[in-house]
């Protein structure tokens, strides 16, 4: 396996530093991956080099700018706008879906997505776009819901991966998120795990301070089990 940062710049004129992990033998098939709120961090290149071992090429993309990793007291304040209007994520992601492409050996048939907390929420914008990103999946996300005209676009599956205990994504948020998927006819799924909180796949969220966060293995295992179940389904085994 191969990892090193990459800059690259979007349409938008930024400049974002991702993360690039390569498998050994490549097969086409290719991953991106959206951080959470805060930031590319090690979380996210981990998972990168997680998914390069089981043979995807992968790009962490960086929504942000410049690579920046944001202080939990700087954060919400940071994003806010983005979580008013989650559709404005969309020049970061295409410039990532861009960047993806541009790497040898990568497939652009076989192409999938990921991100975590408002990182799910950039997948699914990303989707919502109509580029040819056959999945993407959302753990523990935000479920977008501003631009319902946007989700015909949508080509390829959602696969939403909650915590049935996430303080931050209550049953009526994830009720109206089923009700606009269904009128939309999209090719959608969502997995709860009881007793999951927020971040449930990021060991030691709980040093963030924010209430209604924690690890849980068991749902970690079981939603990294899901995903590749889709990507197997939808762009066949690397």
């Amino acid at each position: 396996m191969q990892t090193s940062n990459l800059e690259y710049r979007g349409k938008d004129g930024k400049t974002y530093v991702g993360f690039l992990a390569r498998p050994d033998k490549p097969s086409g098939a290719a991953v991106i991956i959206a951080h959470s709120a805060f930031g590319l961090a090690d979380h996210e290149r981990n998972f990168a080099k997680r998914l390069a071992e089981a043979g995807y090429i992968v790009l962490a993309a960086d929504y942000h700018g410049g690579g920046e990793l944001l202080p939990v007291e700087t954060m919400m304040d940071r994003i806010g706008p983005v979580l008013a209007d989650p559709s404005l994520v969309r020049p970061a992601m295409l410039a990532a879906l861009d960047a993806l492409r541009a790497q040898a050996g990568v497939d652009s048939k076989r192409i999938v997505s990921a991100g975590f907390c408002f990182g799910g929420a950039a997948v699914f914008e990303l989707a919502c776009t109509g580029e040819d990103v056959k999945a993407a999946v959302g753990f523990h996300s935000s479920l977008p819901t501003n631009r319902p005209e946007d989700t015909k676009n949508i080509k390829g599956a959602i696969l939403m991966l909650q915590g049935a205990a996430d303080p931050m994504v209550p049953p009526e948020m994830r009720n109206h998120f089923e009700a606009q998927m269904n009128e939309m006819g999209v090719d959608w799924g969502m997995t709860l795990y009881g007793g999951a909180l927020h971040g449930f796949t990021m060991v030691g969220v709980e040093k963030t301070g924010f209430p209604g966060v924690a690890y849980l293995e068991r749902a970690d295992k079981r939603s990294w089990r899901a995903m590749l179940d889709l990507f197997d389904e939808k762009i066949g085994k690397p």
